[in-house]
């Protein structure tokens, strides 16, 4: 059941993010962040192929590398994702023909960034992965001092840079800014209701369970603290975990798996110094 409820998470999300392109950005030449707007670059700079088919051409790569890394069910997750953003962007644009809902840039953006950061929450939700530059960002985290979020939005400020040359408008590429700043807002929301990364306080049964999962899927980003309940008659285990917005529903499926029982706190993450 939990499956089925994953793929329609997917299949709804995969079709909020091709419609909100197809709708709202591509029609007024703004782009999103992340593989698909590498792909509405590369569809405006070669139009030989359809946008969808750009979409699947972006990610075959950074598909091959995430399975370099994380294995078959990286693979796997995304693959569902992107072709079902490929497939719907094709039969909204070609077959369909969806007209443009607004010509006025402000509300293109906005309502374009609310469109896919819906439908990146949902897929998220779902367990899977929009693929794209996701993967990128995620392996340079892992081998940088620097956090997945600061990765990307690295990369998609270079996405709306290079986005100035290819259209040859820099004030649609600052709507394309703002679209992308209300996509990571609406994904931060959908989530957790905060931004970016979260503190987890886990007050844990079955901590060694807990732990091993915890460290093989998220890290080493966490501690484990002892103490008492407040009448000092029982003991505590508290687990502290740092994570990053994407991974926090994994978190709570792990959660769910292997200590049902166990209470958890979720708070913002909004300022971080020194050594973890």
């Amino acid at each position: 059941m939990r499956e089925v409820r994953n793929i329609f998470s997917v299949t709804v999300g995969s079709f909020f993010i091709a419609y909100a392109t197809v709708a709202f950005l591509a029609p007024n030449t703004m782009v999103t962040g992340g593989g698909v707007g590498i792909a509405q670059l590369f569809y405006a700079l070669f139009p030989v192929v359809t946008l969808g088919s750009w979409i699947a051409l972006v990610a075959v790569p950074l598909i091959a590398i995430g399975y370099f890394y994380f294995g078959k069910g990286y693979v796997a997750k995304t693959l569902l994702s992107i072709t079902l953003i490929s497939a719907f962007t094709d039969l909204l644009r070609e077959v369909l023909r969806v007209s443009p809902l607004t010509d006025e840039t402000i509300l293109a953006s906005v309502f374009g960034g609310i469109g896919v950061g819906l439908g990146v929450g949902l897929v998220i939700l779902g367990r899977s992965s929009t693929g794209g530059t996701t993967v990128v960002g995620e392996i340079i985290a892992m081998k940088s001092g620097y956090k997945t979020s600061e990765v990307l939005l690295f990369i998609d400020g270079l996405i709306m840079f290079a986005s100035i040359f290819v259209y040859g408008d820099i004030e649609r590429s600052l709507y394309s800014i703002i679209g992308v700043y209300v996509t990571s807002r609406i994904i931060d929301l959908l989530i957790s209701g905060k931004p970016s990364q979260k503190a987890v306080s886990i007050v844990a049964n079955n901590v060694e369970a807990l732990a091993a999962h915890i460290l093989e899927h998220l890290g080493e980003h966490g501690t484990i603290l002892q103490g008492v309940s407040l009448n000092r008659t029982d003991s505590r285990t508290l687990i502290l975990v740092i994570v990053d917005i994407s991974r926090l529903q994994l978190l709570k499926e792990i959660i769910n798996e292997h200590d049902p029982d166990a209470f958890l706190v979720i708070q913002e993450a909004s300022e971080l110094y020194g050594r973890d």
